[in-house]
This record gives structure tokens, sequence and C-alpha cells, in this order.
């Protein structure tokens, strides 16, 4: 898989939980068993309007050359990943999640890793 192709599937995932997160925050996190109450809500607001903008980065971000800072691009979306990453394991070896967390757990370990690949291994 070549960047462009990665950078264009996070922008899809990141958008899907980014409107879900937005629009809907109470309803999608209880589908992982994550009740919100008000505060909790405007909180995963914010994470998916984070996401709403990572999505714009990544599509329009893409094809960029790589002479323009595409690799501190990736660096920084790969340390976002990685810490998201941590930060949902985490939960959910606290148990604050229920089997579908799992599923946010591997996503996140995909896109970071992922990440790490294009910006330290692919030359």
């Amino acid at each position: 898989m070549k960047l462009p192709l990665f950078l264009s599937v996070k922008a899809i995932i990141s958008i899907v939980c980014g409107l879900a997160l937005l629009l809907i925050p109470v309803i999608f996190m209880g589908l992982a068993g994550v009740p919100l109450d008000p505060g909790g809500a405007v909180m995963a607001q914010l994470v998916g309007a984070l996401l709403i903008g990572i999505a714009v980065m990544c599509w329009t971000g893409k094809n960029a050359d790589p002479s323009v800072g595409r690799e501190a691009f990736v660096l920084g979306l790969f340390v976002a990943d990685t810490l998201g990453f941590l930060v949902i394991l985490l939960a959910q070896f606290a148990g604050l999640m229920n089997a579908l967390g799992w599923v946010f757990v591997l996503l996140w370990l995909v896109l970071a890793a992922g990440l790490g690949y294009f910006r330290f291994r692919a030359k």
C-alpha cells in the first residue's frame, strides 16, 4: 500500500467516526458500552470535530509533495494515533468498554503502525 491510499483510508475512517461523535456522541459511544453524561458528550463532540479536521488534512495532503513537509505531517499523525491507541487500550483494559472496544483498539493500532511505517520505514 502506498501512502496516498493509506491517507485516503485514514480520511474515510476519520470522517465517519468524526461525524458520528459530532452528531450522535451518546449513541456512538453507547455502542461500545460507554455511557456519556452531558460533559462527556461535549468532549466526544470536540474529538469528533478534531477527527473531521484530521480527515480534511489527510484527504487534501495525500498527494502533497514530500518537499513541503509531508514527513512532518505524517509524523504528527503518527504521534496522535499512537497516543490515541494507548489511551483506548488502557480504557479497554480498565473495563470501560464492551467487546466492541477491541475494534477501536485494533483500528487505532493499525493506523498508528501504518503511519509509523510510512514515516520511518518506507523510502
